[in-house]
Formats: C-alpha cells, structure tokens, sequence
C-alpha cells in the first residue's frame, strides 16, 4: 500500500524542505527519487531531514523527525536519541546538540517557507553544512586504507597537526627530516607516517602525503 503522507526530499547540501499534505491526516515521508531510509518508518514516522557530516573521529549521521501537526522534534546522531520534545506549540525554531567525540556544534533550523511548507537547514560550528565542509577541506586531509581485512580512515588536522584514525586520536612523534617533516604513528603492526613538504608555490602551500609501510596512500576528497 503506498503511504501518504508529507513529500520529502533530501539534499547534500543541508538543507530539505517538506510540504504537508493536510488531506492525509498522518506525518509519514514520501521519499523522492527511490532515496528509501535505512530504518523503519513504523519507528520513525516524522523523519523529515538525513545529513551525513564528515568530522575527523569519521562520518556522523543526523536525523530528524518533525511532527509538522503536534510540533514535535527528535534529534538522532549515529542512531542515538539526542533530543525528543513531543509537543511544541511553535513549529519553526532550532535544536542545538553535539556531534563526534570533539563535541562539535550543531544547530538544525526549521524555517517556515510558505503556508504550510517548513525547510530544515543543518550548521555546525555556526557555519551552514556545505561552508563548513568546504573550509573543513582546506584545513585537513584524508586518506582511507584497507589493512589486514579492515577499513581505516585516516584524518589530519592541519592546524593542530592531531591525526585521528577510525574515530581515536592517535599517539604521535614528530620528526624533522631533510626535505620536511614526519610525524609517525602505528596501524596494528603497521608503520606509518604522514610527511610534510613544501609545494615551493604559495596558493599550495606545505603538501602532505600518508606513507604507510613505504608505500603512499592516495588522498579522498570529503
């Protein structure tokens, strides 16, 4: 039986509108483009907004259900209830909460479109979902590796020059070397490093590399 019910639909770029259908009675999701959850409405019958948020302890997801007839709000990070408030007589507002083990901040918006249309809009750190990610690329880099039947995905943060691994913040020993720096950590058994070289051109800056047992690890863009 097909379910009737709000229109939603998802975009990447953190922000999802949802229009309310009034003959329906119900708050159930229809999701465009055959984009079906990985969880059971039956759970989750005011779902209205999905975002994936790429932090150096790894990839967080963030849910929220949006009872558009009783106001309710619920707020789930990786699966876990973060904030639920059953009623709300005031529809638009935001919920701030936080994300990953550095507790970084994020604050979901519900603004009213028009009439009866309600847009939800994800920040973190203050910044809106896609600013964050495109400065989040210019101050850190990461590699993902396949080692001993597992996936690992490596992360540095520049600034800080802390290297995080599948959500822990690694032991690390800095070295200075002819051409740059090292900064080694260990995989298991593995040998690692990530070196640190300047590009001689100034938009580039210093370039860094993962070297894991003396073999370079390409680098993914998030």
């Amino acid at each position: 039986m097909p379910l009737s019910g709000s229109p939603a639909r998802w975009l990447r770029s953190g922000r999802t509108t949802i229009l309310p259908t009034m003959a329906s009675g119900d708050d159930s999701p229809i999701f465009e483009d055959d984009e079906s959850p990985p969880y059971s409405l039956e759970k989750m019958t005011d779902l209205v907004a999905v975002w994936d948020v790429a932090l150096s302890d790894g990839v967080h997801k963030i849910e929220f259900e949006h009872g558009t007839t009783s106001g309710k709000r619920v707020v789930y990070v990786d699966g876990k209830e973060e904030i639920r408030k059953e009623w709300m007589f005031k529809l638009v507002g935001k919920e701030t909460f936080c994300v990953g083990a550095a507790k970084t901040k994020a604050t979901i918006n519900i603004d009213a479109v028009s009439g009866f249309a309600y847009e939800y809009t994800l920040e973190i750190n203050g910044k809106s979902l896609k600013k964050y990610m495109e400065n989040r690329s210019k101050t850190t880099n990461t590699w993902v590796l396949h080692l001993d039947g597992e996936d690992f995905r490596v992360v540095l943060e520049k600034d800080t020059m802390d290297v995080w691994c599948n959500g822990k913040r690694m032991e690390t020993a800095g070295e200075f070397v002819e051409d740059g720096t090292e900064t080694h950590f260990s995989v298991g058994n593995h040998d690692c490093y990530i070196k640190a070289v300047s590009s001689g051109k100034r938009k580039e800056g210093i370039i860094h590399s993962l070297i894991v047992d003396n073999r370079e690890i390409p680098e993914i863009l998030e």
